[in-house]
């Protein structure tokens, strides 16, 4: 990125991926995009995501495959964020407006559903469900085996995966 001759501070060569790339970017990020507002906005997230990585910079050799990875997470982690929320906001829908959790409420609810689903993202199905099942709705390992249809023994190999899971994707 930078000459081998004159050293640059870590600002100076985030200035210099920024002023090389973010028109290139935004263009990437229009073609994937229909609204031009949500590509300016997403590839400005993509900058502020690799401020907190600027030794990265330095030693890339193909700026323009980084910058479109990790826009292209962040627009997966936008995508899922906006499912989660309508699921949630679907489920709230039908309460009265007196049991309606307050906005704070709402928003700390969110953002743990959102966290969650990351956290449980590249489960299969069933070994999601059948912790979702276990972990929210309370239910023990033979109820899970009944709703699921499948035997004690899975539900029990099923919860030990999405737990060894949660814990490599924390770590």
């Amino acid at each position: 990125m930078s000459s081998p001759s004159l050293p640059q501070s870590p600002q100076a060569d985030i200035r210099a991926l920024y002023v090389d790339h973010h028109a290139w970017l935004l263009a990437w990020l229009r073609k994937r995009l229909r609204h031009g507002d949500n590509a300016a906005d997403l590839a400005h997230d993509t900058f502020v995501h690799i401020l907190g990585k600027p030794e990265r910079i330095r030693e890339l050799h193909q700026p323009r495959a980084w910058l479109s990875t990790v826009a292209h997470g962040l627009l997966v982690d936008r995508v899922r964020r906006q499912r989660v929320e309508r699921a949630y906001l679907e489920s709230i829908a039908h309460l009265p407006e007196a049991e309606l959790p307050s906005p704070e409420s709402q928003l700390i609810l969110l953002e743990t559903l959102a966290r969650v689903d990351a956290l449980l993202d590249g489960l299969p199905p069933k070994v999601r469900m059948a912790f979702l099942l276990s972990r929210l709705e309370g239910l023990s390992y033979k109820e899970i085996a009944g709703r699921l249809r499948i035997s004690l023994s899975s539900v029990e190999k099923y919860m030990a995966s999405a737990i060894r899971h949660c814990y490599l994707v924390q770590r």
